[in-house]
Order: structure tokens, then sequence, then C-alpha cells
């Protein structure tokens, strides 16, 4: 991850630090930090859930990933897509800081301005979930059982 940090343009690079501060201050402990999928990524790691992601065993399962794209910084947070209560919630606190229109796809929020990144948000994001709660919602969306 500090590799691909140091790769970014300098104002990708203030954005991505800050971002990934602020996410590793949120996460409850368990989730590790990696690379996956060619960006920083947030996962349960397979000593907690050794099912793995899908079919893939070997690959821990994800849940959120930081990304510097061409257009904008993205943040991926697979339990925002999988939680109605949890994208409800975001959708109402970040409409509540008037930053302007949220730029979100299924589990991407996109951020075409540094100075509209809401890091506190994106903190108490990260913090709304434990790698138990997240296994237990991706075998519910998913209709895995456990390992």
């Amino acid at each position: 991850p500090a590799q691909y940090v140091a790769s970014l343009p300098a104002d990708r690079r203030q954005v991505i630090k800050k971002l990934r501060t602020c996410i590793r201050r949120g996460l409850p402990k368990g989730f590790k930090e990696t690379m996956s999928y060619g960006m920083i990524g947030y996962v349960v790691p397979l000593s907690l859930y050794p099912s793995g992601y899908h079919c893939k065993k070997d690959t821990p399962l994800p849940f959120i990933n930081l990304a510097s794209q061409k257009q904008y910084v993205a943040v991926y947070h697979m339990g925002i897509y999988a939680s109605d209560e949890l994208m409800s919630w975001f959708t109402q606190e970040y409409a509540a800081l008037d930053i302007g229109k949220l730029d979100m796809g299924k589990s991407c929020i996109r951020f075409r301005k540094p100075e509209c990144v809401p890091y506190d948000l994106i903190e108490a994001l990260a913090s709304k979930m434990t790698p138990a709660g997240w296994i237990e919602l991706y075998e519910s969306a998913t209709g895995r059982g456990g390992s």
C-alpha cells in the first residue's frame, strides 16, 4: 500500500493518504490492509474467514478498497452495497454535509474534487461493521455458509 500511495501524483497522493488514515482509524479490529485488485484493500483475512471470496478459497473476503482512478478517487465499500440500512445512513449523512451531489455506483463512492471528500464521514462509514458482521451479511447476501 505504501508503494501504491508513493506512485500517485501529489494531489491524488494527499487525498489517498488522508482517506487511508481515516479508514484505518475507523475500521474495527480484525480487518487487514493489503493490496487487492490493484488497489489498497481492507479484507477479512483467511485466518478469520477460511472460505475466502466466492469460489476463490485463497482470496480474502474484500470489504473496502481505495483507489486513484483516471478521473476520480474511489472508495469501494462492499458492505454499503449489501446493507440497505447502511446505504440509507450514508446517503442521509452525506446529504446533510451539503457538499454537492453524491456520485455513487453500487459499491463505489467517487470523489472528483479533493476539497469535497468527507473524511470524517468515510471514517465513520468504515467503523460501522465488524469483520464478523461483514461475514454474516456476506453469507446472507450470497447464500453461502461459513467455513
